[in-house]
């Protein structure tokens, strides 16, 4: 059973906390928004960007396919619209295992500096 992350159980997420869990500008956020209508934050009454769930996972999705598989944004937005779930999944799994991959690598120099 998975355990649950604080980042699990929040409503809305910034844009700052959005781009920072992905190491881009903000800006790209909001270009993203304009190119993929299926992104739509809810707005405060001063503008602010409030993103759900749901946005977070299309927007690491649409992370995936333009920054890690190297799709135009159109491509992308193409793929989303055809298959967004199966896109989500995918975009899952390949999160989990660079972490796992991390992991390793952690463990594998902790183990070469023990055995030198």
């Amino acid at each position: 059973m998975a355990l649950t992350t604080d980042k699990d159980l929040k409503k809305y997420y910034s844009i700052t906390e959005l781009a920072g869990e992905l190491s881009v500008n903000e800006s790209l956020l909001r270009y993203w928004e304009t190119k993929i209508p299926q992104i739509h934050p809810r707005k405060t009454a001063r503008g602010v960007r409030q993103y759900t769930q749901a946005d977070r996972e299309l927007i690491h999705t649409i992370y995936y396919l333009v920054k890690t598989r190297g799709l135009h944004i159109e491509a992308a937005r193409r793929l989303i619209r055809k298959n967004r779930s199966g896109m989500a999944d995918t975009a899952k799994v390949v999160e989990k295992l660079t972490a796992i991959r991390a992991r390793l690598a952690a463990v594998r120099t902790a183990l070469n500096h023990v055995n030198p």
